[in-house]
């Protein structure tokens, strides 16, 4: 299975500069890797870095309505992501869930908007450090994934791919160990197993939490790991693209 990169938090982040500086070099080292690479900006930028990227590099965005239409101002619907090229969108980050208060079943509505509007949906799932130090992290894991999956059918897994973040290490500097984050893979993946042999097999399951080109190489060597969801390291074009030739 190909490895899958997703520079997929750049958060309110980014700007035309990092666009037009990022993403030329990444479409020259994505066409040298044998690897899917994902930039997911913010929406604003997506036009930009669809036309800067070329057809090396993926873009997608991180987040959608599960409204196809309406009056709900603000929001961005999956047609509209279609529109303008798009062919991915994150789903149930962290941060979304957190702040936001997105739960389960919206984020399976969303999951399944995205699907049924031709994008692949990149769900986020992960524990918070209470929830892990309090021997949760599977059931609440599995229960995030569950909650998705009992909506979709298995002809529908081919626009799916689900990313582990365990949300005690987004951003803090700490990182699950290649065990931990395997450990968490090999459920997630068993799981699958439980709706669908073939499907559980055929999934992209990426790891996310600290990804650094230090780490990474160690995280793509196990088993069940399949590629990473990269946050502020994909803000540096340098460390983003040494995590990629690491998966190519």
């Amino acid at each position: 299975m190909r490895k899958k990169i997703v520079a997929g938090n750049w958060k309110m982040n980014g700007s035309p500069e990092l666009a037009n500086t990022l993403l030329p070099r990444l479409a020259e080292v994505a066409k040298d890797i044998q690897a899917d690479v994902l930039v997911c900006p913010p929406t604003v930028f997506a036009s930009l870095a669809k036309n800067v990227a070329g057809e090396s590099v993926a873009i997608g965005a991180q987040n959608c309505s599960d409204k196809a239409s309406g009056a709900y101002t603000g929001e961005v619907s999956v047609a509209m992501l279609s529109e303008i090229g798009l062919s991915h969108v994150l789903v149930g980050h962290s941060e979304r869930r957190a702040i936001f208060g997105e739960t389960d079943e919206l984020i399976a509505a969303k999951v399944a908007a995205a699907i049924e509007g031709g994008l692949t949906a990149v769900l986020c799932v992960g524990e918070t450090l209470d929830e892990r130090e309090s021997d949760k992290t599977l059931e609440i894991v599995l229960g995030q994934v569950k909650a998705v999956l009992d909506t979709l059918s298995a002809e529908q897994w081919t626009q799916l791919v689900i990313a582990y973040e365990p949300v005690w290490a987004i951003g803090t500097g700490k990182t699950a160990t290649s065990d931990q984050a395997q450990e968490v893979h090999q459920a997630i993946r068993n799981c699958l197993a439980e709706y669908s042999a073939d499907g559980a097999g055929e999934m992209s399951l990426l790891y996310g939490g600290s990804v650094k080109a230090a780490n990474a190489g160690e995280l793509f060597a196990q088993q069940d790991i399949d590629g990473a969801l990269v946050g502020g390291a994909s803000l540096d074009a340098d460390e983003f693209i040494a995590i990629c030739r690491q998966a190519g």
